[in-house]
């Protein structure tokens, strides 16, 4: 009686055996066979494409790809004993060797193993048939493999035979048969987030497979937190079940070994039902661990589930006899994870309904699109592709770092033990600036790219390969934007111009093609200072003109003019714009009489922020954004008192507040930047708006008009039109422009600040009958017109 209830748990055990087995693997299953590209380089008679299907066991070399020469060797071309000698294939030129084995004989993974002993690089198998590809994977139980399976570190895939017969044909003519292996497309690389998926398993008894899987988990766990926590991975793990058949539900076998009455089941991990662990403890721990997964994303802690497992298989292991629900849930409190979402998701593993954490793994385990069914433990799926070769580390990263889109790759990517940088060797060809350390070779996983970079916002253009150059307003910031500058006497002049986007020119004063410029000497070339009663003398990158007597020399006419009495007196009234705060607008100095037909000039001069600055024949080069109106305004504050008193001359001086408005000068003025702050999401100008004046800049040059022609204009004014909070702008602007994204009052009430000007006051101006046209409205309406219209909103 005993011995027929032996033999009859072990006729159920077979049976759900290969039910779980052969009916999943083989009735039921679709296999996708992953391939990578053979191409023939030569001979030239046999050039082209071909397929072979990737070995399950060895090192794909994803993203990357091999040249070799084929050789087949003349004895033992079935490769299932050890080549004599040491690496007895060479080919007849140096290269990698790529031995062509026959099928048949011994298992696919030992002729590999021999191959690589021989000193081969990759390992094409000759199929026997005609008939489509199969992959070839390792031996599940072989005491024979054990000693070299893991060991195998080479590329292998099976090709058909009628390829196989034609490299074997043109070896016997003595052809040199080079092939080019490549996987680079053998894993899907569409964007910049690679999505893989582990089928793995709890139990820790099921032998070799198992210890395979757990030593993965251990040694990749690092990779693949680093991974995640980046957002560069979306990682899912599943675990496999089965189901007891309805006629066997009620059996206790069927009872030890499924869940949820005979829903999802798995195999008993010592195939004994009559001792140790049942199969259905191994199904409530890989909810569990999949709990575990779905509870830590919520929390955006989706790493932790590696974490678990490792600490899982140390702590609960049924080596150990403490594979258990109490062991699990200590780990699950040392992770610091909620324990009851996590029983909550687990559900009731008695009750007679669907489980939807189980069925829902029942359901992807079934193949769709390019990806097959998972029959075999453990898988990894990439990007929904199927991963060959073997699961290790290196391959492994090697293959999601595949998945990337081109130059997206994470740094992890680019470590010397997975890939080679290409820019280290002669810049990988690229175009390279060597002086300023600028180069256009971007290494990537695939290999280098000859792209023209961007440096510290300046875009290069170029072909990448043999120039780039400069492009854009800031492309004098780097190197000069490769033109020609030198400074003398504390005099610095380039040729590269921020109002140009492209090019270098030779400034006034200077000839030359922009590379290399000279100074001109104007008078010994006779070019300026030729009036009558003229005295010329060249300085660097300009010159000095002089009249003798008590002439006037006039730049513009070069003439020189008389000064006369109460007839032809004049009165030059300077217009200096002070800067307040480091945005200040230049003075400028004017007649009001006899020289009034020079004044066009003059109020084309007006804001030097907004318009460039003419600096007449001492044209210095712009070496930061204020220098050129520091220079002038200084220059010109310096002159003027002299100038005054010497010529008995009226000076009337205007100062503004921050101007705001259209500007036509190549970059952004300080005062449009910092008054436009909210706009550009620059919290450190929001101190200075807190409260401060404003003005727009055609009513700076209207004010100055309207005191050119007061008759009793005299000494200084102040000009500003409106008084503006920083909450007050901010709900202006988010009414006018909700494109913007501008902070809420109550992010602005912390800020802290200074009021720029507290006492300024317009009185004495509008007291002349002076009336300003433009508000605040109209104030930015202009300047953010103007700045979209230059690209800087």
């Amino acid at each position: 009686m005993n011995a027929c209830m032996a033999s009859f748990r072990k006729l159920i055990a077979l049976f759900l055996l290969l039910l779980t087995v052969l009916g999943n693997r083989v009735a039921h299953s679709r296999f996708v066979v992953e391939t990578e590209s053979i191409r023939v380089l030569s001979p030239l008679s046999m050039r082209g494409k071909h397929d072979g299907a990737i070995g399950n066991f060895g090192v794909p070399d994803y993203g990357g790809f091999i040249v070799g020469s084929v050789v087949y060797p003349e004895k033992g071309s079935f490769g299932c004993e050890p080549f004599e000698g040491d690496k007895p294939f060479k080919p007849r030129f140096p290269r990698l060797t790529v031995l062509l084995l026959d099928r048949g004989g011994c298992y696919f993974a030992l002729k590999v193993w021999n191959a690589q002993q021989a000193g081969a690089s990759a390992v094409l198998v000759a199929d026997n048939v005609g008939e489509p590809l199969i992959t070839m994977d390792s031996p599940e139980e072989s005491n024979d493999a054990d000693g070299y399976i893991e060991k195998i570190g080479i590329p292998s895939a099976l090709i058909e035979k009628s390829f196989g017969d034609s490299l074997k044909d043109a070896l016997k003519k003595h052809e040199d048969v080079v092939v080019k292996l490549d996987w680079r497309e053998s894993m899907p690389h569409p964007d910049e987030r690679v999505e893989y998926e582990f089928w793995t398993n709890s139990n820790d008894e099921c032998g070799a497979r198992c210890d395979e899987q757990m030593d993965f988990v251990k040694s990749f766990k690092g990779h693949a937190q680093i991974l995640e926590k980046g957002g560069y991975t979306l990682f899912t793990p599943h675990y496999i079940t089965w189901y007891c058949p309805q006629a066997f539900i009620l059996t206790s076998q069927c009872k030890s070994q499924c869940i949820n009455h005979g829903r999802y089941c798995a195999p008993d991990p010592e195939k004994d039902f009559g001792e140790g662990y049942q199969g259905k403890d191994v199904v409530i721990e890989n909810l569990r661990q999949l709990c575990v997964h779905r509870v830590a994303n919520e929390s955006n802690r989706s790493w932790v589930w590696w974490d678990f497992v490792t600490d899982f298989h140390i702590r609960c292991s049924m080596k150990t006899k403490r594979y258990s629900k109490e062991c699990a849930e200590e780990v699950i409190k040392s992770l610091d994870l909620p324990i009851e979402k996590i029983k909550k998701c687990m559900g009731n593993p008695e009750a007679d309904v669907e489980n939807e954490v189980l069925k829902t793994e029942q359901v992807v385990q079934v193949g769709k699109g390019s990806r097959g069914d998972v029959t075999i433990l453990p898988t990894l799926v990439i990007n929904n592709v199927q991963f060959r070769g073997k699961l290790e580390r290196t391959s492994v990263l090697k293959a999601i770092c595949a998945g990337f889109k081109e130059s997206t790759e994470p740094p992890i990517c680019l470590s010397g033990d997975i890939e080679t940088n290409e820019c280290l060797h002669k810049n990988g060809g690229c175009w390279q600036d060597k002086h300023s350390n600028i180069t256009a070779c971007r290494d990537t996983f695939r290999g280098r790219v000859c792209e023209c970079p961007v440096v510290n916002g300046v875009q290069y253009k170029g072909d990448g390969y043999s120039s780039c150059d400069a492009y854009g307003p800031a492309r004098c910031t780097i190197n000069n934007g490769g033109c020609w500058s030198e400074t003398k006497n504390k005099l610095t002049f380039s040729a590269c111009s921020n109002s140009e986007l492209s090019g270098c020119r030779c400034p006034e004063g200077f000839r030359g093609d922009g590379i290399k410029c000279e100074d001109v000497d104007e008078c010994k070339e006779r070019t300026a200072c030729q009036c009558d009663g003229c005295s010329c003398k060249d300085t660097w990158g300009g010159y000095d003109c002089k009249c003798r007597g008590n002439l006037l020399y006039i730049k513009e006419q070069d003439a020189c003019i008389e000064r006369r009495g109460s007839r032809f007196a004049w009165f030059l009234t300077f217009l200096i714009l002070a800067a307040v705060a480091g945005v200040g607008v230049a003075g400028y100095i004017f007649y009001k009489y006899r020289l009034r037909s020079y004044m066009d000039s003059e109020i084309m001069a007006i804001m030097s922020q907004y318009m460039p600055l003419d600096n007449h024949h001492n044209n210095q080069a712009q070496t930061a954004e204020a220098e050129p109106l520091r220079q002038n305004s200084t220059l010109t504050e310096r002159a003027v008192p002299e100038l005054s008193e010497k010529n008995g001359l009226e000076v009337v001086t205007l100062l503004p507040s921050f101007v705001v408005g259209p500007y036509i000068c190549p970059k952004l003025p300080v005062s449009v930047r910092t008054t436009l702050a909210p706009l550009f999401g620059n919290e450190d100008g929001y101190g200075v708006l807190l409260k401060t004046c404003m003005v727009h800049v055609d009513d700076i040059v209207r004010a100055q008009i309207f005191l050119l022609e007061h008759p009793d204009a005299k000494g200084r004014y102040t000009c500003s039109s409106d008084v503006v909070t920083l909450e007050s702008l901010a709900e202006l602007l988010s009414a006018k422009y909700p494109e913007f994204h501008m902070p809420s009052k109550e992010s602005l009430k912390d800020i802290k600040g200074y009021n720029m000007f507290p006492t300024i006051s317009s009185k004495k101006l509008t007291d002349c009958s002076f009336k300003f046209e433009y508000g605040v409205e109209e104030m930015y309406r202009d300047a953010i017109r103007c700045c979209k219209e230059k690209g800087y909103l």
